[in-house]
């Protein structure tokens, strides 16, 4: 009883300042992030910051001006596409930068047989060069091949003399069924889990920015912790969408065979994306019933994705904010 009656005075001060700003500074910014490796990555219209916690437990900043896209990228459905690619890169390499400051302690551990031929063969540089296209490799395509090829490849099997009708539906229930195991697979990793709880005090800190709340642990820590604009729920809205424009495209070309549907998927993928992206973005911005119904399938996913984060993990994401917050408005929505 003492632990709850002490949990709920260390709540109530954020809750109640919460509550006496509500309606007061409410606001939509353009500031998003990403939860790293003991760190967290935010990004403003004019700043994007990396702040990491090291081992010794000190805080450490990179910060560099953010990336601005050409004209045409800015189009609407395009900027969609854009954005999810610039998304992927820049964040494939802060990830990198926050596992640096923890591969002395990787170091220190015997090497396997693979490292050790792989450092016989290879040079250092190229060695992580090679690591490092490794991972963008993997990091694009697995989720092509597990949500658009797998699904593809076992719908495949089907009977010929099967209805054109239940492909669609199978390939769809097929995707969002893996799509679901992945996520909740990944979420029962340790190290995972523990990213994950810096997702949920990057979450709280966009949240109690767009208060209007100063940013402080307390007055974060009473913030939600489930954000519309989350990547979770714009991964779950482009699979629904997916769905949707497939099965409408595969209706007109009426073809059962796996390779050309695969191909078609791959082509079109780059709109599905765009799609996904707008209704996204407008889901995030607006407050109405249409966009509370399109939030809420993203919004369940989240639980797989976005935990409770600690004080120190609320501190990074307060750090981090505070180095974006452009001092014109320009992040106003």
């Amino acid at each position: 009883m003492k632990h709850e009656i002490a949990r709920l005075r260390r709540l109530l001060p954020g809750a109640a300042a919460a509550l006496l700003a509500f309606g007061a500074g409410k606001k939509k910014t353009t500031i998003g992030g990403q939860a790293l490796i003991e760190g967290i990555m935010m990004k403003g219209p004019k700043k994007t910051c990396i702040c990491v916690r090291k081992p010794d437990k000190e805080l450490v900043f990179k910060e560099e001006d953010t990336k601005k896209a050409a004209a045409f990228w800015k189009l609407p459905v395009f900027r969609g596409m854009y954005g999810l690619f610039s998304a992927m890169k820049e964040g494939v390499d802060a990830i990198n930068y926050s596992a640096s400051f923890f591969e002395e302690e990787e170091a220190s551990a015997e090497p396997s047989k693979f490292e050790k031929w792989l450092e016989r063969k290879l040079s250092s540089d190229k060695l992580e060069k090679a690591v490092m296209g490794l991972a963008m490799v993997i990091g694009i395509g697995m989720p092509v091949v597990l949500f658009f090829v797998l699904p593809a490849l076992l719908v495949g099997l089907v009977p010929q003399s099967a209805p054109f009708w239940t492909r669609n539906v199978l390939e769809s229930a097929v995707r969002i069924v893996v799509f679901l195991l992945f996520m909740w697979s990944v979420s029962h990793m340790k190290d995972i889990r523990r990213t994950f709880e810096y997702h949920g005090g990057e979450h709280k800190t966009i949240f109690c920015y767009e208060d209007g709340l100063p940013l402080t642990v307390e007055n974060v820590r009473g913030m939600p912790r489930f954000h519309p604009r989350c990547g979770t729920s714009f991964l779950f809205v482009m699979i629904l969408i997916s769905i949707v424009v497939f099965s409408a495209v595969f209706s007109l070309a009426a073809t059962t065979n796996p390779w050309l549907r695969m191909a078609l998927r791959l082509l079109m993928l780059p709109f599905v994306v765009g799609i996904a992206y707008e209704i996204n973005r407008y889901a995030g911005r607006y407050d109405n019933a249409l966009t509370n119904i399109l939030r809420w399938p993203g919004i369940q996913m989240q639980h797989l994705t976005v935990f409770e984060p600690d004080d120190s993990m609320i501190e990074v994401a307060i750090e981090a904010m505070k180095r974006v917050i452009p001092d014109d408005g320009s992040d106003n929505w």
